[in-house]
């Protein structure tokens, strides 16, 4: 079962990915009035393919499924009838040429940006950063963070999740610096912590880089504390806040969440006693009746209150999240892979399609939030690769386009010739380095 949902969930992934990058591609050549041929999905023999629209563009799926091109008419690759030329790509100003070429990858962008959004308007889950006691030797253990500390910023930037947390020291410990790491303890006091992550090396920035920073979360169960409150629940009735920290139940002292849920199962219907400290530091007591739910033909009580955070936003905030996110996570992207060529980050963090159609499974399982996740996160990385300036790439053809607006004619074909077979060599050697990352993961767990 699992091998079935890895292999739809790849497909799935792969083939969206496809066909947004190449629609990018053919809805401006549409627009700058350049005809189709051909929309390919995957390379190869046609599995099937329709004709469709007045220009009778030929809508293929193919047996070879990484990857997909769109085919325009062009002189340079054929015969083309004399009252089409002003049709054909070659015929076109540079400066439609360079969108065509550029919304591949923009479509790729927009994507993720989309998926983001909707995510933040529907709220992101998470749990809060709470630390467990620092591996001895660690960067974590030299900064003197406590267990039980709760992270609340990195580098003057606040982090509400684990999620957030481990993005934000990545970023750091790719660069090799210091940074500051606000922490709030037990008691509600706050202290700034110095991380160095000057001294962590290339082959330990991968994917559990945070146990080589010295941060686990914390064990034993999450805390009582209140992250979330349903609209309507007997919590909300009783005046519970998110923040809220509920250090007893009738007077008895609970230090786990299971603690509390027991409590409340136990008590359909029948009012009880929270004391709570608030997230200013003030104690209170709050009556809460629990409503009645039935599970299992047994009666139990809840009160509407969660331990994980839902990070959410309006329609408007969250669509400059979603945008502040992929730009981010671009940037973020181009400098890993720019620390890789130097040497700065391991080369083991390449990955191939073996890994990507693993993580698309493990996804997929988790549910369709984290599977969508992946596909946006795949789809910033598809759309910073198609960019870098290699001959065969998008990126590589942008390049080229550029030169022709600083010299004022177009690069000669010997020069396209070379930069085509360089680009090969440099493309195909990725590609051989990521699959044997695979298969290295593969053998040796």
């Amino acid at each position: 079962m699992h091998l079935i949902i890895t292999v739809v969930a790849f497909a799935v992934a792969l083939g969206t990915l496809i066909i947004v990058h190449e629609l990018g591609h053919y809805t401006v050549a549409r627009w700058c009035g350049v005809k189709v041929l051909r929309f390919s999905v995957g390379f190869g023999r046609a599995l099937a393919s329709r004709r469709i629209g007045r220009d009778g563009t030929q809508w293929v799926l193919a047996a070879f499924p990484l990857g997909g091109y769109v085919k325009m008419l062009d002189e340079r690759e054929g015969e083309v009838a004399p009252e089409e030329r002003h049709r054909a790509f070659n015929r076109q100003p540079v400066r439609r040429r360079f969108a065509i070429v550029l919304a591949g990858p923009l479509a790729n962008f927009l994507l993720a940006v989309a998926v983001y959004w909707l995510l933040f308007m529907h709220g992101v889950p998470g749990s809060r950063p709470v630390v467990d006691v620092p591996l001895p030797g660690t960067p974590a253990a030299a900064a003197a963070i406590h267990s039980g500390d709760t992270i609340v910023g990195i580098a003057g930037r606040p982090v509400r999740t684990w999620e957030e947390v481990r993005l934000a020291l990545l970023k750091e410990a790719v660069a090799r610096r210091s940074v500051d790491v606000e922490a709030r303890s037990d008691d509600g006091a706050v202290q700034f912590h110095k991380l160095d992550l000057s001294g962590l090396g290339p082959e330990r920035v991968t994917g559990d880089f945070l146990d080589a920073v010295g941060l686990q979360p914390l064990k034993g169960g999450l805390k009582p504390v209140i992250e979330t409150v349903i609209a309507g629940g007997a919590a909300e009735r009783a005046g519970i806040q998110v923040g809220d920290r509920v250090l007893a139940v009738n007077g008895t002292q609970i230090t786990s969440w299971d603690q509390l849920v027991k409590a409340i199962r136990a008590s359909p219907g029948v009012a009880v006693e929270l004391t709570v400290r608030r997230a200013s530091g003030e104690r209170l007591v709050v009556r809460v009746t629990p409503d009645v739910a039935q599970e299992n033909a047994t009666s139990i009580g809840r009160i509407g209150v969660g331990p994980f955070i839902s990070v959410r936003y309006p329609a408007g905030a969250a669509l400059w999240q979603g945008a502040s996110k992929t730009w981010d996570m671009s940037l973020f992207t181009l400098e890993m892979l720019g620390r890789m060529i130097i040497g700065e980050v391991s080369l083991k963090n390449l990955s191939g399609p073996i890994t990507i159609a693993d993580y698309a499974g493990q996804s997929a399982q988790m549910g369709w939030m984290a599977y969508v996740s992946f596909i946006a996160l795949i789809s910033i990385s598809l759309g910073v690769l198609n960019l870098l300036p290699v001959p065969v790439l998008d990126g590589g053809h942008l390049m080229y386009y550029v030169a022709e607006i600083v010299r004022g004619r177009p690069v000669s074909d010997r020069a396209l010739e070379i930069g085509q077979r360089i680009g090969m060599v440099v493309l195909f050697s990725l590609m051989a380095f990521a699959i044997y990352n695979d298969i290295y993961r593969l053998v040796g767990g």
